[in-house]
């Protein structure tokens, strides 16, 4: 299989204080988590992959309930949104099978999804621009996080164990696939997210998107079913 290329040092530098708010909150949220979590990326993205699932879903809610009330068109932004909610959600499954939560870590996911889902709904509503320029500046640190945690696997400090099987059938991977092979495949998602929400910030602010330059995103298989 090979590896989905991905464009790591992609930045949007902040232009203008909405820009500078999003970027400035980004960068607590990755302070704290490099504090709370350092190298332990498989628990890592366990609790930070409950949080990215959060914004997709308010996004595509606030957005249906908007093109109702207008009665106007969602320029495929509502499916755009519903499928990045079902994406992260889908690296969440696959991660509690590689590293599995502890009880307090569940227990901090109930307090700062629910605490994020209120706090992201307000924002959105305030300045959806904002709100997708925090999802794209939180997709730029995923991309750097999943590419710190190929290093750890590359140099022997996390083990390559074989991929979940949710995850092989999820984006379709060969039998043999491994840790590796997942880490890759998420990092190329983040990467679609990180360059899809900034084009929605800058089409919100009246900045041109080009499209073509956006990471794609990797195969996924729709609908799947979680055992239980």
């Amino acid at each position: 299989m090979s590896a989905p290329v991905v464009d790591i040092c992609v930045h949007h530098a902040p232009n203008g204080l909405s820009d500078r708010i999003a970027y400035g909150f980004t960068k607590t949220l990755r302070f704290c988590a490099d504090t709370f979590f350092a190298k332990r990326y498989g628990h890592r993205a366990i609790v930070l992959e409950t949080v990215a699932a959060v914004p997709g879903m308010v996004g595509a809610t606030i957005n249906h309930l908007k093109c109702l009330r207008r009665m106007c068109d969602d320029k495929g932004w509502i499916r755009t949104l519903m499928d990045e909610a079902e994406n992260e959600r889908m690296h969440l499954m696959t991660f509690i099978e590689v590293a599995k939560p502890t009880l307090f870590e569940r227990l901090v996911i109930l307090g700062v999804q629910w605490v994020f889902y209120l706090a992201f709904f307000a924002l959105y509503l305030v300045s959806a621009k904002t709100a997708h320029r925090v999802v794209g500046y939180f997709e730029e640190e995923a991309v750097f996080s999943y590419t710190l945690y190929l290093k750890e696997i590359d140099e022997g400090r996390s083990k390559n164990v074989p991929a979940p099987e949710v995850a092989k059938r999820y984006w379709n991977l060969p039998d043999s696939a491994t840790l590796r092979d997942v880490v890759l495949v998420v990092r190329a998602d983040e990467a679609h997210h990180r360059d899809v929400n900034h084009g929605f910030a800058n089409e919100l602010g009246g900045i041109a998107v080009d499209k073509a330059r956006m990471a794609p995103s990797p195969y996924h298989e729709s609908g799947i079913k979680i055992a239980a």
